[in-house]
């Protein structure tokens, strides 16, 4: 079998493992990527009339599934299928990114292509639901790729400017994921390619302009997009670092043990064991580090985090690759084993979400709700469930969505205060628990405000129903 036909086998098998999971409900960051993507436009807040600090091309590619129309992307399905692609074409480019490292050894392809697609699809990765890092990863991946390719061909120039396009790709989708460049920096300068490392620079520097310039033409404004996904990320972990509570350490023990689940680690080692001395070792490392400070730097701790290691450890594959070629093509016991932990850990992680499906929170409080909710009615979820917006047909004329930047910018609810207050209020408020406090969050007037402004109405497992008072909302 052709190593071609291999690799698209094995992108084959890491799509249709997605696929039984592209009908589940929505995630809190999926229902509010999808719902913030499709009101962008100008308006009172950094995305229309809702913030995010994320960089406009998640946004964007929110956007392109939203525009999928109809009951399709209402359900998220469009999302999901994005996200199924976005596998397939990981693998693909990790087979490429194989073949152009390792070009005299047939089986190099096949062999980093299995890591992106053992490693994609497992939920302790975070597989089952669409986030920034997976749908970073082409980007990524592709970027990665070029920047090998200019590394040691003669025409450096376009493969260099295509990595830097495609590096900034995955940059302008998460602000963390800046893989290709660690790549380009230590190993164009170690193989003294300058002039290719200048390419991807402004290769990068013209697709960062171009994505700018496009943001500002739909109300994002450059300085306010610097705000977010720059000076906003200092804040939160400030607040993070001062506020977090005991939930923040039992998210991290989580994470890790998932990590350790998966057979990663092991995998890392035998594979960098294997690779030493290769020319792609040292850049490997350098990219698999930067991804362990981004996942472990950013203090939330959530399972979706592990995805941006695959690009690590694709690369650490294709140096392993490299040695075998100069070794022969035997693996060795260890790293034979290693790939036995993963793939069965994927398995066995796979079967169990099939059989006992990820229950979302919401979706008690969204069956409530669609029950009750009428045309035009609005909301506030505090905090942190914008999915129950997305599936309610609810807007919201609260500006922040999620929780962390509720407590970087209104800590003490001030905003939230007045707005219940207010004579625009929300027709409905969904809290998650009892209160509107929370860590960080200093809620002692406006519970008050919400109490003498609202009546009760439901209580639905994790989230309690307010609706304005009936003789202030007629």
């Amino acid at each position: 079998m052709s190593p071609r036909v291999q690799v698209g086998l094995l992108a084959t098998a890491a799509g249709l493992g997605a696929v039984p999971f592209a009908g589940r409900p929505l995630s809190p960051d999926e229902g509010g990527l999808l719902l913030l993507a499709g009101q962008w436009s100008p308006g009172s807040s950094l995305y229309g009339d809702y913030f995010v600090d994320r960089p406009p091309g998640l946004i964007a590619l929110a956007a392109l599934a939203d525009a999928a129309g109809g009951g399709w992307a209402s359900s998220g399905l469009a999302l999901r299928v994005l996200g199924v692609a976005a596998i397939v074409v990981t693998v693909l480019l990790s087979g490429l990114l194989g073949r152009l490292a390792a070009p005299d050894q047939p089986s190099a392809p096949a062999l980093t292509a299995a890591t992106a697609a053992l490693l994609t699809t497992t939920p302790l990765f975070g597989g089952t639901v669409v986030n920034g890092e997976l749908l970073g990863l082409p980007f990524l991946l592709g970027g990665c790729a070029c920047v090998v390719a200019a590394s040691t061909a003669e025409r450096w120039l376009l493969w260099g400017l295509l990595g830097g396009v495609l590096g900034a790709g995955g940059a302008l989708v998460k602000q963390s994921l800046l893989d290709v460049f660690v790549l380009a920096v230590v190993l164009l300068v170690a193989r003294r390619r300058f002039g290719a490392l200048g390419a991807v620079a402004g290769g990068a520097l013209a697709t960062v302009a171009v994505a700018v310039a496009a943001a500002a033409l739909r109300g994002t404004a450059p300085g306010e997009l610097w705000d977010a996904v720059v000076v906003f990320r200092r804040e939160a972990a400030a607040v993070i670092a001062a506020s977090a509570t005991g939930s923040t350490t039992t998210r991290l023990g989580g994470m890790l043990l998932a990590l350790v689940a998966t057979g990663a680690p092991l995998l890392a080692i035998a594979l960098a064991r294997r690779a030493r001395g290769s020319w792609l070792w040292w850049p490997a490392l350098a990219v698999l580090a930067w991804e362990l400070f981004v996942v472990l730097g950013g203090g939330s701790y959530w399972l979706h985090y592990l995805m941006g290691l695959v690009p690590g450890l694709v690369l650490l594959t294709a140096a392993a690759a490299q040695r075998m070629g100069q070794q022969g093509a035997r693996p060795g016991r260890l790293l034979a084993a290693a790939y036995a932990v993963v793939a069965g850990s994927t398995v066995v992680a796979l079967l169990w979400v099939a059989l006992h499906p990820i229950e979302r929170p919401e979706e008690p409080a969204i069956a409530w709700l669609d029950d009750h909710v009428r045309p035009g009615d609005t909301a506030v979820v505090a905090f942190g469930g914008p999915n129950i917006l997305q599936a309610t047909g609810m807007r919201s004329p609260y500006p922040d969505l999620w929780s962390l930047p509720v407590r970087v910018h209104d800590p003490h609810l001030d905003d939230l205060s007045a707005l219940l207050a207010g004579a625009d209020r929300p027709t409905w408020v969904v809290v998650a628990g009892k209160s509107l406090g929370s860590w960080g969050i200093d809620a002692s007037v406006a519970n008050g405000v919400l109490a003498d402004h609202y009546d009760l109405r439901a209580t639905t497992d994790d989230w309690t129903i307010y609706q304005a008072s009936n003789e202030e909302s007629e």
